[in-house]
């Protein structure tokens, strides 16, 4: 797999494109091809990760999964870590 951030997508067509960490072309990404759970949609600059597949029309990234659904960030752990406790604390 492959890692790119996310040039542009626009929602009301439901595609967009994404530039791979190793450059080359832009890679068009459609919505179907979004791995996440209920509303499928990339925002600009939004870390991703992919497969490729080529099409007649250049290459289309599929399998896309945006990297901050793979696992929480650190500073989001402690974040809810933080809450968590702060509210045992107050009981």
């Amino acid at each position: 797999m492959q890692t790119g951030k996310v040039k542009w997508f626009n929602n009301a067509k439901g595609y967009g494109f994404i530039l791979s960490d190793t450059g080359g072309e832009d890679l068009f990404a459609h919505y179907s091809s979004i791995q996440t759970e209920g509303y499928k949609t990339l925002k600009a600059g939004q870390s991703v990760q992919f497969d490729t597949k080529p099409s007649d029309n250049g290459t289309h990234a599929i399998n896309i999964t945006p990297l901050d659904m793979l696992s929480p960030s650190k500073d989001k752990q402690s974040e809810n870590r933080e809450k968590v406790l702060g509210a045992a604390e107050e009981a």
